[in-house]
């Protein structure tokens, strides 16, 4: 074998091999031995990742702070994926099936979004409970993750939801004191910054910044809630047997203005706020607005009283029920000739309550119904509060001065009507409503603490006394609210029957039936008014608004421990039941 052509490619060849070989090994050594910053942060970047640390919501309680909440931050998963690495796994099926029996999703679904090979994250699910998700961890399902997912929970349904409000998906109140208090409630997120391995798991011995999450502020309102299931239930029975379109009630401490209660239907729950209607959501007793009807007509009274224009014995000729003023016929129910101030309200007499007004002159009534807060907010403290109607002076027609005082041409909320009696129940002092009683920082710190708050005196205390005599013989015989009476305690209030506006006038046949008024009445402790929106067939306020503050109220004053009057029966048994009241 000849080996002289052979040595130069040989020798060609370990050379070549022996520079390449060097070259790699010094490309080794390079890369290993001297820092790159660029490429090492490249590298370690593709590791790196934040987590969010949700905090806790704050709670939030009735007025037995601490003891019983309404609501509260609930721990729960949402069902995360890769759909890439399932695609990669070649599983996609059984993965969905898994998926599908576990949380109860359409497979098809499921399968669908699983093969989604372009996105990093998928969402399937979220806020399922803790159980349901740590099954599906155990079968370590590729590319699958559950991460923590603070639900927030109403453990009583739906009462108490239009005070509560509710929180969306973003976690954020929409709706109610959530919506109040958001910047207190909502606390902030934590947060840990740490790195992933090539799993996409996270590598605990690399662990960087952690910051603690903040939980937000705790909340104590004034609602009493076995008070609150009291009225709540009341109302439900009350839409059944009135057929009405819709209802609504508050119950209002007299002397310091706290909403114990607050209620409407149609009502919502609010772990289901996805599924509720605007008109379901809307809280009607501080967000409609309508005319009060009688129930006003202690607004002109009590005005004429305190000005000294009328006593409670003071007669007017009641013209028979049938009388002209400014070419317009104003009517009572019932025909009346001669009645007192005193009987002219027992009998929510029309024509008597019109002569009051005008005999007190229009800029003293208007005066008197600025003073009892007409036409403006209360300063209630929930979203949504409407302020009423009341026209400026410059505006009434010549007509207003006999209609508004029956209730015609003004406009009120539920609560703006109930803090009228309760500042006659008061007094005559006018106190802020208002619903929420304190915040407290997770640190213990008390951030509010609301006091009672005086608004106006639109009337002396001698007036106010005066009123809640003349107002407790509404509830007596021969009176427009016998259904109102409570045994073992003097009920004081008025009923109103308001046709509701309509095209050229008002209507024939829908109606607002209210009662408001307190007890007990010598010495009140709660104000209340309830209405009924369109009842059907009967609509005049004492026959069907009434009862519902009588069933309320009884039940009410056995759980606030108020004890009965003296010289109070113990008993009613009313006479012809079964035959309507006078109407209001």
């Amino acid at each position: 074998m000849k080996w002289k052509g052979l040595e130069p490619r040989l020798l060609f060849t370990a050379i070549f091999f022996t520079v390449v070989m060097m070259g790699l090994g010094a490309r080794l050594a390079f890369l290993h031995l001297w820092p790159h910053a660029h490429e090492i942060k490249v590298v370690e970047d593709s590791r790196d990742y934040e987590r969010v640390i949700p905090c806790q919501r704050g709670r939030i309680y009735d007025c037995h702070e601490g003891e019983t909440l309404l609501a509260l931050d609930m721990m729960r998963k949402d069902v995360c994926v890769d759909p890439r690495v399932v695609v990669r796994s070649n599983a996609v099926e059984q993965v969905a099936m898994a998926v599908s029996e576990s949380i109860a999703l359409p497979m098809e679904d499921i399968r669908r979004r699983l093969t989604q090979a372009g996105r990093k994250y998928v969402r399937l699910a979220r806020f399922i409970d803790v159980a349901p998700a740590e099954q599906l961890k155990k079968m370590k399902l590729p590319g699958f993750f559950f991460p923590d997912s603070p639900c927030r929970t109403y453990p009583n349904g739906a009462v108490g939801a239009h005070v509560l409000g509710f929180v969306n998906y973003e976690r954020v109140g929409v709706a109610g004191v959530e919506m109040l208090l958001e910047k207190h409630l909502q606390g902030t997120n934590g947060m840990l910054e740490s790195q992933k391995n090539g799993l996409q798991e996270e590598m605990f011995t690399r662990r960087g910044q952690y910051v603690s999450p903040v939980n937000g502020c705790d909340v104590s309102l004034t609602l009493d809630l076995p008070l609150q299931y009291i009225v709540e239930k009341a109302l439900d029975e009350a839409m059944e047997t009135s057929h009405a379109q819709g209802a609504w009630v508050i119950i209002q401490r007299v002397r310091t203005g706290e909403i114990l209660a607050m209620a409407a239907r149609p009502g919502f729950d609010p772990n289901l706020f996805q599924k509720a209607s605007p008109e379901e959501r809307l809280n009607r007793s501080i967000g409609v607005v309508y005319e009060p009807g009688s129930t006003f007509k202690a607004v002109a009274v009590s005005a004429a009283l305190n000005e000294g224009t009328v006593t409670e014995n003071t007669v007017f000729d009641c013209e028979n029920g049938h009388w002209l003023y400014c070419k317009h016929i104003l009517r009572d129910f019932h025909p009346y000739g001669n009645l007192t101030v005193a009987d002219g309200i027992k009998k929510s007499s029309n024509i008597l309550t019109a002569k009051v007004a005008i005999q007190l002159g229009p800029a003293l009534f208007d005066k008197y119904m600025r003073a009892y807060g007409v036409g403006e907010k209360t300063g209630f403290d929930l979203p949504g509060e409407e302020k009423g109607l009341l026209m400026p002076l410059s505006q009434w027609s010549g007509i207003s001065i006999a209609r508004m005082p029956i209730g015609q041409g003004v406009a009120v909320t539920a609560l703006q009507l109930l803090n009228i009696y309760s500042t006659i129940a008061n007094g005559g002092v006018r106190m802020k409503p208002f619903v929420v009683k304190k915040v407290r920082h997770p640190d213990g710190r008390i951030l509010l603490d609301r006091r009672p708050q005086e608004v106006a005196r639109p009337i002396t205390p001698e007036t106010a006394a005066v009123m809640r005599r003349l107002l407790i013989r509404v509830t007596e015989d021969g009176g427009t609210a016998r259904r109102a009476r409570v045994a073992g305690y003097e009920v004081a209030g008025k009923t109103g029957t308001a046709q509701k506006p309509a095209p050229g006038g008002y209507s024939s046949t829908d109606y607002m039936a209210t009662f408001v008024g307190f007890l007990p009445a010598r010495t009140p402790e709660i104000a209340m008014v309830v209405t009924l929106d369109n009842p059907q067939p009967y609509h005049q306020g004492g026959v069907v608004a009434a009862p519902v503050f009588a069933k309320i109220a009884e039940q009410a004053m056995r759980y606030l421990a108020i004890p009965p009057e003296g010289n109070t029966p113990t008993s009613f048994e009313l006479e012809n039941d079964t035959v309507l009241p006078l109407e209001d």
